[in-house]
């Protein structure tokens, strides 16, 4: 099984610690956006760069994940569909998402939405900030995700 690493990388905080494992693996990467992005310089990095419409990145993400991918991405509704096709998904914090767990992500996500969009200029806030407990975390989570798929 060739296992591929894709990062959803416009705004992606763990490019730098995605190479360091997907190398020390052999694993290649596929670094997706819609706008030029520098990547590392080496035969296993790639870059795609999408169109600039809604969701391109996604779709382009979304329509290559199978059981042999490992997606990087903090977008819970690009998560669901990874998943949906067999795909390892992580986000930048470290904390995977699951089966067992996408349903009340999506559910959270669309309570904060309409919490914002009522919000008339009170400050409900976004995600925490993005911490070196958690650069840890993901760390640990994509070398776990690539050793166990390695292991078929």
């Amino acid at each position: 099984m060739s296992i591929t690493i894709y990062i959803d990388a416009d705004a992606c905080p763990v490019r730098e610690e995605v190479y360091k494992v997907a190398l020390r693996h052999h694993v290649p990467v596929v670094v997706v956006s819609n706008s030029y992005l520098r990547v590392l310089g080496h035969p296993l990095i790639k870059r795609a760069i999408v169109n600039d419409s809604f969701d391109a990145a996604d779709d382009y993400i979304a329509e290559r994940a199978d059981a042999s991918s490992i997606v990087i991405t903090a977008d819970i509704l690009l998560a669901e569909r990874c998943l949906n096709s067999g795909a390892i998904v992580i986000a930048p914090n470290g904390k995977p998402f699951t089966n067992d767990s996408i349903g009340s992500a999506i559910a959270v996500r669309a309570i904060m939405v309409d919490l914002r969009a009522g919000a008339s200029g009170d400050n409900i806030g976004g995600p925490l900030p993005f911490t070196g407990a958690d650069r840890s975390k993901f760390l640990q989570a994509l070398h776990e995700s690539v050793v166990r798929l390695k292991r078929g």
